[in-house]
């Protein structure tokens, strides 16, 4: 059902991994993957998420939690969304801070729809922005307002799944630069309780001097009830700043949440 994600993005002051952490419903999209789908939730339902999330590199980490994440289908084919929380920063030098973080506002719009049955994707599109809420002078966010303009899209058979696309990102900030992410996945309903999948991704630079950077997630969810569940990711990709601005290619990312559905 609803995909979407939270993100962590990632300025010139401010340190962290630029990957998007699209959060995701029980049909397993979005998060715990960074590609999201085109499916919204259901007139009337909610999608509600405890998770944190974030990367690992040669002695920094940087990401969030614990934070929180409500997707509410407010019309047929229209999704609302927000998220936000806490964010923290282990940087080199044996430091940690950690404090609010920015906050990501949404709406995804379905503009196809389609079932296994039919040739054609569904497809959507999925406006965020990120209000810096967060502080960015103890690189506790960007500092600056960010919008992600993407379009999505999926297509289902029996067990199987896949979706991606991709947008773009528009960057403010001293040294920033406008990129594009663009992401695709597969995944597997292998029982009634769990699902797997894997995708691949890729960004251009984000900022002055910064190369591109591409990366992989292994994710799962695990269905405790209807209405409960447990989903996981752990990937490779990304870039993560340490506070003295040295650059970690590959770092581990990782990501865990409880997620209820109503």
């Amino acid at each position: 059902m609803a995909r979407n994600y939270s993100a962590c993005r990632v300025g010139k002051r401010c340190s962290g991994v630029c990957f998007l952490l699209m959060l995701a419903g029980p049909a397993l999209a979005g998060p715990p993957f960074i590609t999201d789908d085109p499916e919204p939730v259901d007139l009337g339902q909610w999608e509600v998420y405890g998770f944190s999330a974030g990367a690992a590199g040669k002695g920094a980490v940087s990401g969030l939690g614990p934070s929180m994440e409500a997707d509410y289908g407010a019309a047929t084919g229209l999704q609302l969304h927000v998220a936000g929380g806490f964010s923290y920063e282990g940087r080199r030098d044996g430091t940690f801070v950690m404090g609010i973080s920015d906050t990501e506002l949404g709406a995804k719009l379905r503009l196809l729809k389609s079932d296994e049955n039919e040739w054609y994707p569904q497809l959507g599109v999925y406006p965020l922005i990120e209000v810096p809420t967060g502080n960015a002078r103890r690189g506790l966010g960007a500092g600056y307002w960010q919008e992600f303009l993407p379009l999505w899209l999926q297509k289902d058979w029996g067990a199987w799944s896949t979706h991606g696309g991709g947008g773009y990102w528009i960057n403010p900030g001293p040294g920033n630069r406008n990129f594009w992410f663009v992401g695709w996945l597969l995944q597997r309903h292998v029982t009634d309780f769990l699902e797997l999948g894997g995708e691949v991704f890729h960004q251009t630079s984000s900022m002055e001097g910064q190369r591109a950077s591409s990366g992989f997630n292994l994710s799962g969810m695990y269905n405790f009830t209807p209405h409960n569940h447990l989903l996981f990711a752990l990937g490779r990709g990304g870039i993560l700043y340490a506070v003295d601005s040295a650059v970690v290619g590959y770092p581990t990312t990782y990501y865990i949440a409880y997620q209820w559905t109503s």
